[in-house]
C-alpha cells in the first residue's frame, strides 16, 4: 500500500489529467453538468455491479470513473468562478466532522446504531440543510433503494417497530388487501370497474412491497441486494435452460411448461 504521500501525488497527477482533457480534447471540452448526469449514474452502477462481483480489477476501475466525474464536476465549477476541488473537499470534511462528534469532540457513541440516529439528528439541525427528515432522499432514486432509505431514516428519528416481529401482521394484511383488488379485477362487470380495481391492485402491491422491503431492513437484509441475486439465479438458470434446449435442437416456443421446469430443476440441482 502507498503512503499517504504518493497517495497525494496520485491525486494531484488525476486533476492534472483533467486539466488537459478540460483544455485540449473537444470531446471533454463540451461536456456539462447536464451532460455529464447520465453518465454518472451509470457510473454508480457500474460501481455497483464491481461491489457485488466483489471484483477488485473493476472496483478499482469504477472507483476512478466515478472520481473522474466528481473532479469534472469541479472542473468545470472552477472554470464558471462558483467552486473548485477543494471547496467540495472541504464541505466533505465540514460535515463528516460536525456529524461524527463521537470522534472529534468529547460526545460519546455507544454502537453503530446510536452513531446512525445522531447522524440523522445532526444533519436535521445543519444550517442550510434539509428541512424535513425524507426531504434528502432523491426522487429519481430506484423504489427498493428509496423506500429502504425512507425507512431507515424514519427509524433514526424513533418511527420504527417496537420489536421486529410485528412487521408480520403488516405484511400479512397488505397481502390480503392486494390479493382483495385483484380478485375485484376478476370480477369486475365493466372496463371501468376493472381498470379501477387494477389501480387499485397497483397500490396495494406497492404497500405490500413497501412492507416486505421493511422486513428485511428490520432482519439486517438488504433488498436491493437479495433481489440482486435473485435476478442473477434466474439468469443463470434460465440460460441453462435456454442454452440445453438449443444444444438438442429445440425452441423453447414448442415446449411444454413440464419440459422446460424439468431442465430448470436441472439447473438448480446443478447450483446454478
Amino acid at each position: 500500500m502507498k503512503n499517504k504521500s504518493k497517495k497525494l501525488e496520485s491525486i494531484e497527477r488525476a486533476l492534472e489529467v483533467m486539466d488537459r482533457l478540460r483544455a485540449e480534447c473537444p470531446w471533454n471540452h463540451a461536456q456539462t453538468n447536464d451532460s455529464l448526469r447520465p453518465m454518472t449514474v451509470e457510473e454508480v452502477y457500474e460501481l455497483s455491479d464491481a461491489v457485488l462481483k466483489k471484483d477488485d480489477e473493476s472496483l478499482k476501475k469504477e472507483l476512478g470513473d466515478v472520481f473522474l466525474h466528481i473532479m469534472f464536476y469541479s472542473k468545470i465549477a472552477e472554470e464558471e468562478g462558483r467552486y473548485d476541488i477543494a471547496d467540495v473537499m472541504d464541505k466533505l470534511c465540514e460535515k463528516m466532522i460536525y456529524r461524527h462528534p463521537h470522534v472529534f469532540s468529547d460526545t460519546k457513541a455507544a454502537d453503530a446504531e446510536e452513531v446512525s440516529t445522531n447522524w440523522e439528528m445532526l444533519k436535521a439541525k445543519e444550517k442550510g440543510g434539509n428541512k424535513r427528515i425524507l426531504s434528502g432522499i432523491p426522487d429519481s432514486m430506484p423504489p427498493i433503494l428509496k423506500a429502504y432509505s425512507m425507512q431507515d431514516k424514519a427509524r433514526g428519528v424513533g418511527f420504527d417497530w417496537e420489536c421486529k416481529e410485528q412487521v408480520w401482521d403488516k405484511v400479512k394484511e397488505e397481502l390480503g388487501e392486494y390479493e382483495d383488488e385483484l380478485n375485484a379485477m376478476s370480477s369486475a362487470g365493466s372496463e371501468q370497474d376493472k381498470a379501477a380495481a387494477a389501480d387499485r391492485a397497483e397500490e396495494e402491491l406497492g404497500d405490500f412491497m413497501f412492507a416486505v422491503i421493511n422486513a428485511a431492513r428490520l432482519y439486517g437484509i438488504n433488498p436491493d441486494t437479495a433481489l440482486n441475486r435473485a435476478c442473477d439465479k434466474f439468469r443463470r438458470r434460465f440460460t441453462y435452460l435456454e442454452e440445453k434446449t438449443i444444444r438438442q435442437g429445440k425452441d423453447l416456443h414448442d415446449m411444454t411448461l413440464a419440459q422446460m421446469d424439468e431442465i430448470w430443476d436441472e439447473a438448480k440441482a446443478k447450483g446454478l
